[in-house]
């Protein structure tokens, strides 16, 4: 018998918000922060190794936007929940929304679901981090700000046999009022590689997050991509994040950023 919920005691909550009263005109959040999978749906019929890869979360972007959100003093909402559960970044519509194969690996787990399967994951997963990003922009707004939107994720150094040279990627489509100063400043920094819509592009309304939080309201935005085997030890952690604390207060200080 399905239980008429998901999430059950005992299992972690689908959002977190650190530094939720922070005063920088910045909201930050990240879409695949987390790996957990409720324990009503088992691992998904994957291995560990298979739930440890990029294909179930963006590996170290938690710890990057933890140092941002306490250094740049910005309010920053974290998914729980793997991507291979509900991605946070895809549209309920969208095919890809609950994989059933990511990156050629088969998600067993995710096959044959019912509406009412789907629609669990979507109304305790999907729509409390939303509701939080949409309360972080709110209280920001409330104030008088007009806050940046800057969404953080993480991306596997390797894709299809090709080795992937940028350190960042900067995804934007049409409003260029933070995603081509920030390109800017990073590339000006020493042996920093930055890639402009890649490795995936911000022009093809693939996801979802900045479109809906950024793109229709009208504020600044970006989508910042930073290579897995950077960022996945507390060093590199602190070293990368440490580039994007060079350049972020400047930007983040310039009116021209906040202009409507």
């Amino acid at each position: 018998m399905t239980p008429a919920s998901l999430l059950q005691p005992g299992d972690p909550p689908p959002v977190s918000v650190l530094n939720p009263a922070g005063r920088a005109p910045l909201v930050l959040f990240c879409d695949h922060a987390g790996q957990a999978i409720p324990r009503a749906l088992g691992d998904l019929g994957l291995s560990a190794e298979a739930r440890a890869q990029h294909i179930a979360w963006d590996i170290g972007i938690a710890e990057v936007a933890a140092i941002l959100a306490r250094e740049l003093d910005a309010p920053a909402v974290l998914a729980g929940y793997s991507r291979l559960v509900i991605d946070c970044n895809r549209r309920l519509d969208d095919p890809t929304s609950i994989a059933q194969e990511s990156d050629r690996i088969p998600v067993p787990g995710n096959r044959g679901l019912s509406a009412g399967d789907r629609a669990r994951r979507a109304d305790e997963i999907f729509r409390p981090y939303h509701a939080a990003v949409t309360a972080a922009i709110e209280a920001k707004l409330a104030a008088g700000q007009k806050p940046a939107i800057l969404s953080l994720h993480s991306f596997t150094p390797v894709m299809n046999g090709f080795q992937r040279p940028w350190h960042f990627g900067i995804l934007w489509n049409k409003d260029s009022r933070f995603p081509v100063p920030l390109m800017a400043r990073l590339a000006e920094l020493p042996d920093v590689c930055v890639g402009d819509n890649e490795p995936y592009t911000g022009r093809d309304e693939h996801g979802y997050s900045v479109v809906a939080h950024g793109e229709a309201r009208g504020l600044p935005h970006a989508l910042i991509e930073i290579r897995q085997d950077l960022i996945s030890e507390p060093t590199g952690v602190a070293l990368w994040a440490g580039k994007l604390l060079q350049v972020l207060p400047g930007l983040l200080s310039d009116p021209a950023l906040h202009r409507l």
